[in-house]
């Protein structure tokens, strides 16, 4: 039975490492097809097969990690053993905490996707006129634009309202989504034996959430301290993406490891019963 669990536990780590990687190889391949000089219209149709092949991929790593995530959270769970892995798992294994998971990750990749511009709203802009789109209608845009962000899909709802999809921009939603729901979740069972450690996890949380668009948060916090400090904000926050990203998700990773030492006893095991 325990070489069953930790063949499960390594079997959990390897889908986790073959999607994040195979994330990165499709991001490497397709940013070499961005190169406008090189696309023609014989290529384009590929370039396009492509565009849609992504996603599908994209998909079944998402699919991967999160089974991976799933194995390994199980098998955590089963052999109880006292590392902070352990507790962590304990810890959001019971009914409550996995309704709370649930709950924080929709409701902040909703307000993620608000922010980093992923759900658009112009109410001055009319699609169907401005851009002669057809309502409802959507497509994939497989060239060209810096690595990461290609291909987009756009979708038109409304005549004001619409998706612009991201390839980084839904890998950073996902990611930040799990990591803010897993502090959540986490800290409302840390609540009431620790008030400490959920400074960190707020300041993680903020951070995480301009991580995909800082520009989006210098028009949010120009309304504030003002338009013309708002913009100066904003370009001071473009050039400070990199330490955004830099800064909100190893907080956010780190910090589950220090509300789980809140939650271990002094022999190690954990102070949260996973049944209740």
């Amino acid at each position: 039975m325990k070489k069953e669990s930790i063949g499960g536990s390594k079997s959990g780590k390897k889908l986790m490492i073959i999607g994040f990687i195979s994330i990165a190889i499709l991001f490497l391949i397709f940013s070499r097809y961005q190169d406008p000089e090189l696309i023609t219209p014989a290529a384009l149709d590929s370039i396009q097969r492509f565009a849609y092949g992504f996603y599908i991929v994209l998909l079944a790593c998402f699919g991967a990690i999160t089974y991976g995530l799933y194995i390994f959270h199980r098998e955590k769970v089963e052999r109880k053993e006292k590392d902070l892995f352990t507790i962590i798992a304990l810890s959001t294994w019971n009914s409550k905490s996995r309704k709370i998971f649930i709950v924080t990750f929709v409701c902040y990749g909703i307000f993620f996707s608000l922010i980093s511009g992923t759900l658009v709203y112009q109410p001055e802009v009319n699609f169907s006129i401005h851009y002669g789109a057809i309502i409802p209608s959507g497509f994939v845009a497989p060239c060209c634009d810096e690595p990461g962000y290609m291909p987009k899909i756009i979708v038109y709802l409304t005549d004001h309202v619409g998706l612009q999809i991201v390839p980084i921009n839904l890998v950073l939603q996902v990611l930040v989504s799990y990591l803010v729901a897993l502090n959540t979740s986490i800290a409302v069972s840390a609540f009431t034996i620790s008030r400490k450690g959920s400074g960190i996890s707020t300041i993680g949380s903020a951070t995480g959430l301009f991580i995909a668009c800082p520009t989006c948060a210098g028009t949010f916090l120009s309304i504030f301290v003002g338009t013309a400090s708002g913009i100066a904000l904003t370009v001071a926050l473009t050039q400070l993406q990199t330490l955004f990203i830099a800064i909100a998700i190893p907080v956010l990773l780190i910090t589950p490891f220090v509300m789980a030492k809140k939650l271990r006893n002094a022999d190690g095991s954990c102070k949260i019963d996973p049944t209740l």
